[in-house]
């Protein structure tokens, strides 16, 4: 049968995308409570029509599609008001970490070409530096008032925006792999790349995530880690506005608020890395509140270690766990592990998502046979459409058609996937990524410093600890307080070293490629050794 173009109202009648997604709701939930935040109560109507005036009043600022607007914040209900009406007007999200100093912001703003930020009233002054140090493309500025200083008198309050009453914005022709959304990710880079995810991306992800993690319109969830990561974004809060679930946003990961949150809202699900399941199992608050509505709990990050899945079970009777792994270019779920298997295969990754195809490959993307350790690379609609502004990365991302993760795994007999390293040299430490050689070359900035490895220890609390080892120059005196407050200056809190050792070389090959299994091995105990941090 000949190709031929779709007619117009046929390709609007067969629309799905993002924007889409808060309307669909309302019509199916229109009285029910879509956000609690604070004494913020939205339901899905309520929910809806803010979209619309927010899309409306950035329409009217002068956004249009194609452009990018960056989004600095903690967690808030504005947040996924944003993150909807940007899709609603084909506009790219470009949320930011809100832990990263000036010059990391400014990167960001620079690569992504943001034309606007908004940020929340205690970040104002941190982007307006950040935007000094940009080449000055944001022309449109708005700051989120919770309860921070007042906003200065040439940044807009987005809440007039929500309040709008103009014009609605007109209707925007989205198409499926149009980029909606640019998420910064470390790499082996010294900085972060920007994938581009469309609705396709995102809405197929949505999909693999409910029908995978057992989600319900019935649930109700809370939302403590940052909206500024596709996990907690896309794997559970707009999964959850998509199904018609109840969304309880808290502004960070605080055991008490999250334990007080569940008890009040009787709150059914929770995500959150392992590091923060334990700081609940520490916490003395919880005997104090009735938590047994928790009925699914998610983490990711890293694997939960065993005697702590034991300690869940005990204290959470009612609670089933499911193991979301993936990575940001892939919106974010590429693989899980569900309630059946948490005991018998502790520490795998579990099984490939219901959109997605796992295989492990060598480097010459052949195919490997169960057992062996290759690189992990998946097929799915999830994946991302590409790099911001780095074809070269893209195409080595997708060489053979299969987007290669970096990770390093096996597949056992019965398909399970083995996560065993990261070729990509990554560091998970908290639920947050971070690149070492981003930090290497921070620390090569200190004078003094000859040499620099940074790696990953295993930590009771950070799950992995940023550990550097450094060589110094002949005749440079240097210590763990210089290399440390060295890197703070230049660094976000938690890219910043645990633990330094200042060593008279470092172990090599034949080649000079520094061997980081032997400084992980040589310092193993170094964690224990030392006093927590």
């Amino acid at each position: 049968m000949p190709s031929h173009d779709t007619p117009d109202p046929i390709r609007r009648a067969r629309r799905q995308t993002l924007g889409d997604i808060p309307r669909r709701s309302a019509l199916r939930y229109p009285d029910k409570t879509a956000i609690v935040d604070g004494d913020v109560r939205l339901s899905f109507t309520e929910f809806d029509a803010t979209v619309d005036r927010v899309a409306a009043a950035l329409t009217a600022a002068g956004l249009s599609k194609g452009d990018a607007l960056g989004l600095l914040s903690h967690n808030c209900w504005q947040y996924p008001v944003l993150a909807f009406a940007t899709a609603r007007i084909g506009v790219i999200l470009v949320p930011i970490n809100f832990m990263l100093v000036p010059d990391e912001i400014a990167y960001i703003l620079d690569h992504s070409g943001c034309v606007a930020l908004v940020a929340e009233d205690t970040l104002v002054a941190t982007a307006d530096h950040a935007i000094t140090r940009s080449a000055g493309m944001v022309r449109i500025r708005a700051g989120i008032s919770i309860d921070g200083p007042d906003l200065p008198a040439d940044w807009a309050d987005v809440q007039t925006w929500c309040d709008d009453d103009g014009p609605p914005a007109p209707e925007i022709e989205i198409g499926d792999d149009d980029p909606l959304r640019l998420m910064y990710t470390s790499g082996t880079e010294s900085r972060p790349k920007g994938a581009l995810l469309s609705s396709r991306s995102l809405m197929w992800q949505y999909i693999s995530c409910i029908v995978t993690g057992g989600m319900e319109a019935s649930d109700v969830e809370v939302h403590a880690l940052p909206l500024y990561h596709c996990a907690q974004l896309d794997n559970f809060l707009a999964t959850d506005l998509y199904l018609g679930a109840t969304s309880v946003i808290l502004r960070g990961p605080d055991p008490t608020r999250i334990l007080r949150a569940i008890e009040r809202e009787q709150a059914t699900n929770l995500f959150a890395p392992p590091t923060v399941w334990i700081s609940l199992l520490r916490s003395p608050e919880l005997d104090k509140v009735d938590v047994n509505t928790l009925a699914k709990g998610y983490y990711g990050a890293s694997a939960m270690p065993r005697e702590i899945l034991a300690e869940l079970r005990e204290r959470f009777p009612k609670l089933r766990l499911w193991n979301f792994y993936g990575q940001t270019e892939m919106a974010s779920l590429a693989t899980a592990l569900g309630p059946a298997d948490q005991a018998e295969r502790a520490g795998s990754a579990g099984r490939p998502a219901l959109n997605v195809e796992t295989r492990i490959v060598d480097e010459r993307n052949t195919p490997l046979p169960a057992g062996h350790v290759g690189e992990i690379v998946h097929r799915s609609p999830h994946a991302t459409v590409g790099y911001h502004d780095n074809a070269e990365k893209t195409a080595e991302s997708f060489a053979g058609g299969w987007f290669h993760s970096g990770d390093l795994g096996y597949l056992d007999d019965d398909g399970f996937l083995w996560v065993v390293d990261r070729k990509k040299d990554i560091i998970k430490t908290g639920g947050e990524n971070v690149a070492s050689r981003e930090v290497e070359e921070v620390l090569y900035q200190l004078d003094g410093v000859e040499e620099a490895a940074v790696f990953a220890l295993p930590h009771t609390h950070w799950i992995e600890a940023v550990t550097a080892v450094v060589v110094a120059k002949p005749d440079a005196r240097l210590d763990e307080r210089t290399v440390i407050e060295h890197s703070r200056a230049r660094l976000a809190g938690y890219k910043v070293p645990k633990y330094v050792v200042i060593a008279d070389e470092l172990p090599k090959n034949p080649s000079g490629k520094i061997l980081k299994r032997v400084l992980r091995d040589t310092y193993a105990s170094m964690v224990d050794e030392s006093e927590e941090r």
